[in-house]
């Protein structure tokens, strides 16, 4: 992944860390750009899933709501 993101253009930023926290890393040479994008990449695609989910929630319970009266469509000609 840290190829793939070389070629994308970055932005400079600030970041605020516990002195703790920032101590640690850089003794044991944790690269903080990538290991804050990566945490940022996690976030957003976790955060992303909880709004789809949330705004999906009606759907999703009609659909398991009718799978549980009817049974799976094709059940019948699963092979497993």
């Amino acid at each position: 992944m840290a190829h793939a993101t070389a070629a994308v253009s970055r932005k400079a930023t600030n970041v605020t860390l516990p002195v703790d926290v920032y101590e640690r890393a850089k003794e044991l040479g944790i690269n903080f750009s990538r290991a804050c994008e990566q945490a940022l990449r996690d976030a957003i695609k976790a955060e992303e899933g909880r709004r789809w989910a949330q705004e999906n929630a009606e759907f999703i319970k009609n659909t398991n709501d009718w799978v549980e009266k009817n049974g799976l469509p094709l059940a019948e000609y699963r092979m497993f």
